[in-house]
């Protein structure tokens, strides 16, 4: 378990200039959020599932030459991974409101009006995440650019009564569920650690399930444990 100092603050997220008008993103369009006046500390636990996910992609080296984040959603956490595998940063985050591991079709052209409270899910699976533009020419870390999930800091733009300020900074998880499926992360998090990393060539983002055996989200996973002679 490691202490992390957290500062939160926003980061809007909205369409990509490049899409066309019908397709909005999940949060709505706001400028970055004032930083919070207080420092939190959190402390973060690597379950079972995770270290599992962390060891194969190690072993396997399944990220190539890229940084990586695996986000454990049952925990509500973020980990993020150089290149070569080495722990540099961990944070909570706030994840879709709906538990569930896969995405409503089409739900990348909706709009924000239109996605019911089932449809808020954080897909779970490994993506290839890179930046890109978003409303206001903002860069984003696009996790999946076709379902319009993407990792970025909170926005200023919510609902006060969704208090994500207050959720991420809980001492649990079990309010961490609020977004429409975006990854909502600490901004300090996001602007010293991820976009240093990711800012150039992208990286991979591993989203382990909340209802899924592992192996059905991570195929591979399987092969590692035969190989290994190990034991779940």
């Amino acid at each position: 378990m490691i202490d992390i100092l957290l500062a939160l603050a926003g980061l809007a997220l909205a369409v990509p200039a490049s899409t066309p008008a019908t397709k909005h993103a999940r949060p709505p369009a706001a400028k970055p959020a004032p930083r919070a006046s207080s420092v939190v500390k959190i402390e973060l636990t690597r379950s079972a599932a995770m270290t599992r996910v962390v060891d194969w992609i190690a072993a396997s080296r399944d990220n190539g030459s890229l940084p990586y984040i695996v986000i454990d959603k049952n925990n509500a956490a973020a980990f993020l991974f150089d290149a070569d595998g080495q722990p540099l940063a961990e944070a909570p985050v706030l994840i879709g409101v709906a538990v569930g591991d896969e995405a409503t079709p089409g739900i990348g052209s909706k709009n924000l009006a239109e996605i019911g409270p089932a449809e808020k899910t954080t897909p779970a699976g490994r993506f290839l995440a890179k930046y890109g533009l978003a409303a206001g020419r903002q860069k984003v870390l696009w996790v999946d650019y076709a379902t319009s999930v993407a990792l970025h800091p909170i926005p200023t733009g919510y609902n006060p009564k969704e208090r994500r300020r207050q959720r991420m900074a809980s001492p649990t998880s079990d309010d961490n569920r609020i977004t429409f499926g975006c990854i909502n992360v600490p901004n300090l998090f996001y602007s010293k650690s991820v976009q240093p990393l990711f800012r150039k060539k992208g990286g991979y983002v591993y989203i382990l399930p909340d209802t899924k055996p592992l192996e059905a989200v991570f195929p591979l996973l399987l092969g590692q444990t035969v190989a290994s002679g190990g034991s779940r």
